[in-house]
């Protein structure tokens, strides 16, 4: 069984609170981007996990899939099964490629076991994967809240503009990121803003991360302010970066601009 975990942007991000568990409670809005993986799960005499395309950093124990094999497996005691991961994400890019992954292997296993868990109970297992993990449950734009797990519908649509997205070769840091930023209450709440056209989201809509790492990066700032010049109706960069969008009212091609950078364009549906 084969399934293709997309990737997100985050539309505004308020870093509202620091918790006692260490955590912050925060406001964004996520939204779904078919930019993705290929996911493939079979059943199999031994349990195995391959990959193939981008590297993907770090131990394979501590691959989000694996993890969540693992997961379900100690709870309905599931038979073997080969996973294999063909990576096309950037990581370490603010899109949510490692947690989409996750999410999507709780999802494939539902459908190949046939354990008939409901969107609930796939969120509460994708929560103990990661903050975000429980957003790709859902095939749709959520208000995001908490560690961002808490999850409601958020009636806000892209379709038919046209996207830009871009990922430099620089790394960020979500502990730096987060350590940069003064939680603070805002004054509007996203859900307000998104309510207004897009073209009037350029200096309502936030993003709490951007002060920060781009004192440290700016060339991180210059994507952004590059997208803002050839015409975007909004950019911004994605959770803790280093990926930034640009949301145009019509195709862009602007691929020579960013050479040697990661680059995804499409329609939004």
């Amino acid at each position: 069984m084969v399934a293709f975990p997309y990737s997100k942007i985050n539309l505004g991000l308020h870093v509202i609170s620091k918790r006692e568990d260490g955590y912050h409670n925060i406001e964004t809005c996520f939204y779904p981007v078919p930019w993705t993986d290929i996911l493939e799960i079979i059943l199999a005499k031994k349990f195995s996990f391959t990959s193939s395309g981008a590297v993907i950093p770090g131990s394979v124990e501590d691959n989000l899939c694996i993890k969540a094999f693992h997961l379900l497996q100690t709870r309905f005691d599931l038979a073997p099964v080969k996973i294999h991961l063909h990576k096309v994400l950037p990581t370490g890019a603010g899109l949510g490629g490692g947690s989409s992954d996750a999410a999507f292997t709780l999802r494939l296993l539902n459908s190949v076991f046939e354990l008939n868990l409901n969107t609930i109970q796939l969120r509460n297992f994708a929560a103990q994967l990661g903050s975000d993990c429980s957003f790709f449950v859902q095939d749709k734009p959520m208000l995001g809240s908490g560690r961002g797990e808490l999850l409601i519908d958020l009636p806000v649509s892209l379709k038919g503009l046209y996207m830009v997205l871009v990922k430099p070769d620089i790394h960020v840091s979500t502990a730096d990121a987060y350590a940069g930023v003064k939680p603070n209450v805002p004054q509007q709440t996203l859900t307000d803003i998104l309510t207004l056209p897009v073209a009037e989201w350029k200096d309502r809509l936030v993003n709490d991360f951007e002060k920060s790492v781009f004192a440290k990066h700016p060339a991180i700032e210059a994507i952004k302010n590059e997208l803002y010049t050839h015409g975007a109706l909004y950019a911004s960069m994605s959770g803790s970066g280093s990926s930034v969008f640009g949301i145009f009212s019509s195709q862009t091609e602007l691929s020579h601009q960013f050479k040697e950078m990661q680059y995804w364009a499409d329609y939004l549906n």
